[in-house]
């Protein structure tokens, strides 16, 4: 079986995205508010949304089972106040739920969590408690920065992110450090935002003893980690100067890195330095990359090819593609 660890919901029909332009609208005239029950999209719609898209596109490349979560980038802790974020994040919750409820055999569900710049991590807990017990989810994605490119939030290490961690810990569940738009203009959302954030959290639980506190948390950390394993000396480097663990051992139960890599130097390095143990394959389908490689003729972001490509052992292909995913995501025995 081939699991792809990160997809999201991109192809979502229109109407959720006029659900949210109403809902921002509403910030300035409350009258003008949406509630959830105002959103109207059908199972056909649904279908069509995904039917020449993720579906179409896991046929054609040979994948099985897409973790989903809603669209990364749409979070937008930033915009509004908790309880904003608290209904937009239940609306696209429930919409990564009726996607699975249709496709079970192709999509599991991952929670978008309703973080708000200066609410307490520990406020998100119920909504992903209900996503998890209810809803039959098996993770969260984690965003380390709600203010949108300020980063005004204590480090991932930070007791201040406790709470919602031993949520995570009694649920036996990982997130994914994903990070969404950027209102600040220094960082392009998907190519600055994103990788800065992925080598930010890396060098974060680097310099702390999170583990120690949470010895089965554990978390994804995307698109290949970031500029992490092109610099994987620096940071072996860093860490023998702070008297810290070798990375080996202190990614290993609790770090995992995908393949969201979109070409195939970047994939052999990725599985040159970083321990096949902790890396999940994943595709970002359909995501920040959707073009067709001029030099190959081949999307971007087909990054199964790549993997093919590699002179792997059976054993270490089986990890990359289904045994990794199925220990850091548990719930999918269920």
């Amino acid at each position: 079986m081939i699991i792809d660890c990160h997809g999201h919901y991109t192809t979502a029909p229109a109407e959720l995205q006029k659900f949210r332009d109403a809902q921002i609208a509403g910030l300035k005239e409350p009258a003008l508010r949406p509630a959830g029950g105002d959103l109207r999209i059908s199972d056909d719609q649904i279908r069509e949304s995904l039917e020449q898209a993720q579906l179409k596109l896991q046929r054609e490349r040979g994948t099985d089972l897409t973790i989903f979560s809603p669209r990364a980038s749409a979070m937008a802790h930033h915009i509004g106040d908790e309880s904003t974020s608290l209904d937009w994040s239940r609306v696209c919750n429930d919409m990564i739920h009726r996607v699975c409820h249709l496709y079970p055999e192709n999509f599991v569900g991952v929670c978008q969590l309703p973080q708000s710049p200066g609410v307490p991590p520990a406020n998100s807990a119920a909504e992903l408690e209900r996503c998890v017990r209810e809803l039959g989810f098996i993770g969260c994605n984690l965003n380390p920065d709600p203010s949108g490119g300020h980063w005004n939030s204590p480090p991932l290490t930070d007791r201040h992110w406790y709470p919602l961690y031993e949520k995570m810990v009694e649920l036996d569940v990982p997130a994914m450090v994903h990070v969404s738009s950027s209102c600040n203009a220094n960082f392009h959302a998907t190519g600055a935002h994103y990788i800065n954030a992925d080598t930010t959290a890396f060098m974060q639980f680097l310099t702390a003893d999170l583990f120690k506190d949470f010895p089965t948390l554990r978390f994804i950390i995307p698109h290949g980690g970031g500029a992490v394993p092109f610099h994987w000396g620096r940071y072996r480097g860093l860490a023998q100067d702070m008297k810290r663990p070798p990375l080996e051992e202190l990614m290993r139960n609790n770090v995992f890195f995908d393949t969201c890599v979109y070409h195939q130097p970047g994939i052999e390095l990725l599985l040159k330095v970083v321990p096949v143990d902790n890396i999940l394959f994943g595709s970002e389908m359909v995501g920040a990359v959707r073009g067709i490689d001029s030099r190959t003729g081949h999307h971007f972001d087909d990054t199964k090819r790549y993997i093919d490509a590699l002179p792997l052992s059976p054993v270490d292909r089986k990890k990359l593609f289904e045994d990794n995913a199925r220990k850091v995501y548990p719930r999918l025995r269920a």
